[in-house]
C-alpha cells in the first residue's frame, strides 16, 4: 500500500443492502483507492436476534458484484466482546458511565421538549457513580455514559464541513450496554475502529450525532478519533431514507431485475431501445 490511510466498510446483517448502503460503501472504497490505502471489511452482527449469517453473506457477495472488493477482512464484531468489556471496564473505572433500569420507552415519554433526532435522557434520572461499584460484568442492566452539559462537541467533516452538537441539548446520556448483555453502537465501533487503525470513517450523513458521541468516547479512553466523511442519504421517491425494510430497493432485487452494476453504482437505470 502507498499510504497510511485505512478505511472500512461495515455493514450490519439484519436484512439486504440496498442503494442507500451502496451509495456509502462505494464512496469508500474509491476513498481508500484513491489514497492509496487500506480498506478493512467488518461484519457488525453484535445483536444476536437481528443479525442473520445469511445476511452477512448476502452482504459480500452483493458488493462483490458492485465492485468492491477490500484488503482485510471479514472481521466479525461478535468474535471481539473480550475488547468491548474490557472498554467497559477503563470506562466505568474512570467514572465516565453508570447502570441505568430506565428503558427507551421511559425516556421518549419523559421528553416534554422537541428535539430533531432523538428526546434526551432526563438528568435527574443519573444514579451515583458509586452504584458502578457493585458490578463486575455489565449484562442484566443498561449502562449509560455521562455526557457533559453545555458542551460542545464538534469536528471538520469531509463531506459536510464543520458539525457542532451540544452536549444535553441534542442528545444526552446515552448507551454504552443494554441489558440483554450486548454493546452498543457507540462504543463498539469507537473500539473497532481505534483497534483496526482507521485514519477516516466513512459512513452516511444521519449519524452525524453519533460522531459527536463517539469524540467522548475517544476523549475518555484517552485516544484520537479518526477523521470523518458523512455521505448524503440516497431517498426514496417520496424523499424518506431508504431502509432495509425497502425490499424493491435492495441490492439483490435490483441485480434479479437485471440492473447492471454501473447502473447501481450511479443510481439510474440505463434502459436500451427496442
Amino acid at each position: 500500500m502507498l499510504s497510511g490511510y485505512r478505511g472500512r466498510i461495515a455493514p450490519t446483517p439484519t436484512g439486504l443492502l440496498h442503494l442507500g448502503h451502496a451509495a456509502t460503501f462505494w464512496t469508500a472504497f474509491q476513498r481508500a483507492r484513491e489514497a492509496g490505502g487500506t480498506l478493512v471489511y467488518r461484519t457488525e452482527n453484535l445483536d444476536p436476534r437481528r443479525c442473520k449469517p445469511e445476511f452477512a453473506d448476502a452482504a459480500m457477495e452483493d458488493l462483490r458484484w458492485l465492485g468492491l472488493s477490500w484488503d482485510e477482512g471479514p472481521v466479525e464484531q461478535s468474535g471481539r466482546r473480550t475488547f468491548y468489556r474490557e472498554a467497559w471496564r477503563q470506562l466505568k473505572e474512570a467514572g465516565f458511565l453508570y447502570p441505568c433500569t430506565r428503558s427507551r420507552k421511559d425516556v421518549a415519554e419523559a421528553s416534554l421538549a422537541p428535539h430533531e433526532e432523538e428526546p434526551v435522557f432526563p438528568l435527574e434520572w443519573r444514579t451515583p457513580t458509586t452504584e458502578a461499584e457493585n458490578f463486575s460484568v455489565p449484562g442484566g442492566v443498561n449502562w449509560r455514559f455521562r455526557v457533559p452539559e453545555g458542551e460542545l462537541l464538534s469536528f471538520v467533516d469531509g463531506a459536510v464541513g464543520r458539525v457542532a452538537r451540544t452536549g444535553q441539548k441534542d442528545f444526552g446520556d446515552f448507551l454504552v450496554w443494554n441489558r440483554e448483555d450486548v454493546p452498543a453502537y457507540e462504543l463498539a465501533v469507537v473500539v473497532d475502529d481505534l483497534a483496526m487503525g482507521i485514519t477516516e470513517v466513512v459512513r452516511g450523513e444521519d449519524l452525524l450525532t453519533s460522531t459527536a458521541r463517539q469524540l467522548l468516547l475517544y476523549r475518555a479512553l484517552g485516544a484520537e478519533p479518526p477523521r470523518f466523511y458523512h455521505c448524503p442519504l440516497v431517498r426514496d421517491a417520496d424523499g424518506r431514507r431508504l431502509a432495509k425494510r425497502d425490499a424493491a430497493l435492495s441490492l439483490r432485487a435490483l441485480r434479479e431485475a437485471g440492473w447492471r452494476p454501473g447502473e447501481v453504482r450511479s443510481g439510474k437505470r440505463e434502459f436500451s431501445g427496442g
